[in-house]
C-alpha cells in the first residue's frame, strides 16, 4: 500500500514533528536527507535486517564448530517444532498493556523465520505467516502504551523482511499494511510519541521497533522511512547518553537487558541495512557498559537487583554483540556459564535468541577466559561498584554497592545499600520490584518521583526495608543524589566510599558511608554520622533470607544451607539489636516469605559525630576498621 501522502507532505510532516529534537542531536550525522541518500543505495532485496540473504551459512557453519552455539540452535527448532501446534495470539490486554502479546509474538516470529532460513522447512515459515496474519488483523497495537506497538512492529517486520520471497503478495501486503497504519504512522500522533523525549528504555525500545519497520517498508515508502530513521538516529541518544561516563546504565541490570538489547538491535539494523551507525556507538560509555552488566552477577548466580530489576541472569545475544564489536570474548564468560548450565533449557523465552547465533564471535565458548579486573566502578545517574575475590570460584566473596538517586526512572530508596555473597548464599539481598499491574490495578500510581509520590509508600520501595539507613522513620530525599567519592582495586582492600549527605539533607548534617573487602575474607561496612541540632533516631537494616540468632549485645550469627556468616557491631554509642518482620502493611504489597531484616536501632545525640562498623565475616579473625578519612584510593569524578 502506497501512503496517501506525497513526498514532500512526509517531509513537511516529519520536519514539524521532529523540529523540537533536532537540537539535541549534537553532531550524529542522521538527518533525513542523509538516510534518504543511503536508503537509495540500499539493497532493495530481503532479507536485509540483521541478516542478510545468504548470510545464512555463516551461522550454520558457527553451528556446526561450537558445542554450546549447536545446543541453542536445536533448542529453537525444538521450541519451533512446540509451536506448530500452538494457536496465534490473541489481542487480550492486561491492564493498561499488550506488551506481553507483543513480546511473545516477536519471540516466535523471529525463531520461527530463524528456523525457516536455516532448515528451508515449510512447516516453519507457514506457521510464522500465520502468526503474523493474526497480530496484523488486530484492531490496533495498543498506541496509548508505545511499547506495545514498538515490539509488534518489530516482529513483524522482522517476518515480513525474513520471509518476504516465500509470502504471498496478499500476506505481504496485509503485513506492510499493518506496520504502517499500526506500526510507524501512529508514532507521529502527538498524544503517543513522548518516548521521543525519554532519557530510558522507552526511548531505545520504542524508536529501534520504528526503524525495523521503516527499513523493512523502505522502498516503498522511501520518503516516510527516511524521516522516521533519522527521526530515530537523532532522538536515541538521549537515552545512550545516559550510559556515560564508565557504561553504567541508570535502569538497573533488569533495564539494561531490555533497553540495551534494543539499542543493539537498534544500530545492528541501521550497520546491515544502511552501512553506518552514524556515529552513535562512539557516545561515552556505551562501548563499556557490556563490562558493567557483567559485573552485576555474583558468584550464585545471583544479580545485584537494585531498583526494578529481578534477581535472575539470563541468557544475552547483546553481550554477544558487545564481545565481537570490542573484541573481548571475556565479556561472555557469565555467558558461557549460562550455556553450559544443564538448566539451559529455558533459553528459548528470550525474545531475540536467534541474534546470539547470528552476533557471536568467532572464538569457541568453551575457550573463554574469565575477565581480568575484580572490580567494576562507574558514575553516572546510578553510581555502583561491584567487587569479588574471583570469578572462578562459586564460594568467592562478592559485594554490590549502589549510590545514586531515587529520582531515576525505576529507582527505589536504595541509597547506600548493597548486596553480599559468601560461600555460595546471598546473605544481604534486595527485594526487586513488584509486579506492576498487581499494584495498578489497585489504583496505585506507581510510577511517581516526587517526594510525597505513592511509590514510597509501597512495601518493596522505600529505605526500610533495603540495606541502608534510615534517620527518624524518614524516607530518603528523592532530589539527593550521591556518587562515588574514592575507591580502591587493591586486591586485600578493594573498598568504596560515599558521601550520602544530600540522600539525608533534612535528617542529619552528613552521612558517609565506605565497604571494604578486606583480605579476601571479611567485608567491612562503616558508617559515619554528623546530627543536627537534635537528637536523632537512627535504624541500621540489612534484608535476608538466612535465620538470624542474636547472639550478645555486638554480635548476630547467620545461618543459611548448614553455612554461617557473623555481623559484629561496633560503635561508642549505644545499640540495640533488632529484627524486624517483612510482613508488608498494605494489603496491596506482595508478600515476602522466608525473609527478615536484622540491624541495629540507636539515639545519636545532636550536634555529635558518631561512626558505626559492622563486620561480615565467617570466622570472627578481623582487625579493627580505619576512620572513613584514612582509606586510601582513587577518586572518581
Amino acid at each position: 500500500m502506497k501512503s496517501n501522502l506525497s513526498f514532500g507532505v512526509l517531509v513537511l510532516l516529519f520536519f514539524f514533528a521532529f523540529s523540537s529534537f533536532a537540537q539535541h542531536a549534537g553532531s550524529v550525522p542522521g538527518d533525513s536527507a542523509t538516510i534518504l541518500a543511503h536508503l537509495q543505495k540500499m539493497d532493495k532485496s530481503h532479507p536485509r535486517l540483521l541478516w542478510k540473504k545468504g548470510e545464512e551459512k555463516e551461522v550454520l557453519q558457527k553451528v556446526e564448530n561450537d558445542e554450546l552455539l549447536r545446543n541453542v540452535h536445536k533448542a529453537i527448532l525444538a521450541e519451533c517444532d512446540n509451536l506448530l501446534a500452538v494457536a496465534p495470539v490473541e489481542r487480550i490486554q492486561i491492564g493498561r498493556r499488550l506488551l506481553d502479546k507483543s513480546r511473545e509474538c516477536l519471540r516466535r516470529v523471529m525463531q520461527l523465520a530463524y528456523a525457516y532460513r536455516t532448515t528451508k522447512e515449510e512447516k516453519y515459515l507457514k506457521r510464522a505467516e500465520k502468526e503474523l496474519l493474526a497480530v496484523a488483523a488486530f484492531s490496533d497495537w495498543n498506541p496509548s502504551h508505545f511499547l506495545d506497538v514498538a515490539e509488534m512492529t518489530m516482529a513483524v517486520a522482522i517476518g515480513y523482511d525474513w520471509l518476504y520471497d516465500q509470502l504471498s503478495p496478499a500476506s505481504r501486503q496485509a503485513l506492510k499494511s499493518a506496520m504502517l497504519t499500526k506500526g510507524i504512522k501512529p508514532s507521529y500522533d502527538s498524544r503517543y510519541n513522548w518516548f521521543l523525549t525519554a532519557e530510558h528504555n522507552w526511548n531505545q525500545v520504542c524508536n529501534a521497533g520504528m526503524i525495523f519497520g521503516a527499513l523493512a517498508l523502505a522502498e516503498d515508502e522511501p520518503a516516510l522511512a527516511a524521516g522516521t530513521i533519522s527521526r530515530a538516529i537523532q532522538t536515541i541518544p538521549r537515552a545512550m547518553e545516559a550510559y556515560g561516563p564508565d557504561g553504567g546504565y541508570p535502569e538497573g541490570f533488569g533495564y539494561w537487558g531490555y533497553g540495551t538489547s534494543f539499542n543493539v538491535l537498534f544500530i545492528s539494523a541501521l550497520e546491515k541495512a544502511l552501512g553506518s551507525d552514524f556515529g552513535l556507538t562512539k557516545i561515552k560509555g556505551f562501548s563499556e557498559t557490556a563490562s558493567f552488566y557483567q559485573s552485576m552477577v555474583g558468584p550464585t548466580g545471583m544479580v545485584h537487583n537494585w531498583g526494578d530489576s529481578g534477581l535472575s541472569e539470563g541468557v544475552s545475544p547483546a553481550m554477544f554483540w558487545f564481545a565481537g564489536r570490542e573484541k573481548d570474548p571475556s565479556l561472555l564468560w557469565r555467558q558461557r556459564s549460562i550455556l553450559m548450565a544443564k538448566s539451559n533449557g529455558k533459553i528459548t523465552g528470550n525474545r531475540i535468541l536467534p541474534t546470539l547465533l547470528i552476533w557471536s564471535p568467532e572464538q569457541k565458548l568453551e575457550t573463554i577466559s574469565a575477565p581480568k579486573s575484580n572490580i567494576w566502578v562507574g558514575q553516572g545517574d546510578s553510581p555502583v561498584a561491584m567487587f569479588r575475590t574471583s570469578w572462578t570460584d562459586p564460594n568467592a566473596i562478592f559485594v554490590g554497592f549502589k549510590a545514586g538517586s531515587a529520582s531515576v526512572n525505576h529507582a527505589h530508596m536504595d541509597i547506600g545499600s548493597f548486596v553480599l555473597d559468601v560461600q555460595g548464599e546471598r546473605w544481604a539481598m534486595d527485594f526487586g520490584p513488584q509486579e506492576y499491574n498487581s499494584l495498578e490495578e489497585r489504583g496505585i500510581k506507581l510510577f511517581g518521583r516526587t517526594q510525597d509520590a505513592e511509590r514510597w509508600d509501597i512495601f518493596r520501595y522505600n529505605n526500610l526495608v533495603h540495606n541502608t539507613l534510615t534517620f527518624n522513620g524518614a524516607c530518603q530525599q528523592v532530589k539527593g543524589y550521591a556518587k562515588i567519592d574514592q575507591w580502591s582495586e587493591e586486591p586485600m582492600n578493594q573498598s568504596v566510599v560515599s558521601d550520602l549527605s544530600t540522600v539525608y539533607a533534612d535528617q542529619v548534617e552528613t552521612i558517609k558511608r565506605g565497604i571494604a573487602l578486606k583480605e579476601q575474607k571479611y567485608v567491612v561496612v562503616r558508617d559515619e554520622i554528623k546530627t543536627k541540632n537534635k537528637t536523632t533516631h537512627l535504624r541500621w537494616t540489612l534484608l535476608t533470607a538466612a535465620s538470624a540468632r542474636i547472639v550478645d549485645g555486638s554480635t548476630v550469627e547467620l545461618s543459611q544451607n548448614g553455612k554461617k556468616m557473623y555481623l559484629i557491631f561496633e560503635s561508642q554509642n549505644p545499640l540495640t539489636l533488632k529484627t524486624w518482620t517483612t510482613v508488608p502493611t498494605h494489603d496491596y504489597d506482595a508478600p515476602n516469605p522466608g525473609t527478615q531484616l536484622i540491624g541495629f536501632e540507636s539515639d545519636l545525640p545532636a550536634n555529635s559525630t558518631q561512626a558505626f562498623t559492622v563486620y561480615f565475616t565467617s570466622s570472627k579473625n578481623i582487625q579493627k576498621a580505619e576512620p572513613l578519612n584514612e582509606w586510601k584510593g582513587k577518586s572518581k569524578k
